[in-house]
Parts: structure tokens; sequence; C-alpha cells
């Protein structure tokens, strides 16, 4: 059982970039899934999460307005959609699927992916 992020790179400030994390191994239709991020120097937080069905979303406050998560259960996978990049967004992303809402935002979901690296140049 796997989550796969892709999507990561180089990008200036103020563009657009879509990542992915794709499930393998089990289906993870009945979970949470999410993103979190840790920049260099910094503790990992939490970026977004999406419920089983798409129908409730939450992110963090800097995030809002300028990231947008959406899933597609079919592909098991979910995306973060990132625009209005800044430099301070520079980090690794990691996605993540948890069973329960609470343990997601707690920062202990059950499954990780492997992270992936977006780099906001200035």
């Amino acid at each position: 059982v796997q989550l796969q992020a892709s999507g990561g790179g180089l990008v200036q400030a103020g563009g657009s970039l879509r990542l992915s994390c794709a499930g393998s191994g089990r289906s993870f239709s009945n979970h949470y899934m999410g993103w979190f991020r840790q920049a260099p120097g910094k503790e990992r937080e939490f970026v977004a999460v999406i419920s089983w069905n798409g129908g409730s979303t939450r992110y963090a406050d800097s995030m809002k307005g300028r990231f947008t998560i959406s899933r597609d259960n079919a592909k098991n996978t979910v995306y973060l959609q990132m625009s209005s990049l800044k430099a301070e967004d520079t980090a690794v992303y990691y996605c993540a699927a948890e069973l329960s809402y609470s343990v997601f935002i707690k920062g202990s979901p059950d499954y990780w992916g492997q992270g992936t690296l977006v780099t906001v140049s200035s």
C-alpha cells in the first residue's frame, strides 16, 4: 500500500503548479486525503484535506483562496492545485490518507506519500 506524489518542480512567484497523489494497493475512497508540507528548517504543517466524497474541504489559513484540493476516487488520486505561489510556499509537499478527520488534522494519518519538492523562485 502506498501513496505516490508527483508534480513538484521549480516555478516563479505568482505561478501555478498542480500536485497529484495516486494511491495503490488499496482503495482510499473512504479516507480523508490531503496534503502537508515541510519547508527547510521548519516543522511539517497542514495544508489541506478533503472528505471521502469530496463534499467537504479545509485549508490552512495561508492557503485559502490560492490552493484547491480535489479528488478522483475512480483513480484513487488526490490533487492540489496551487496558484499565486509565493517564495514561502517552497517546501516538500506530502500527501496523506486517514480514516479519521481528527487524526488527519492532528498530523498523524496512517498513510503517507514520499513527498514532492516545490520550489518557488522570487
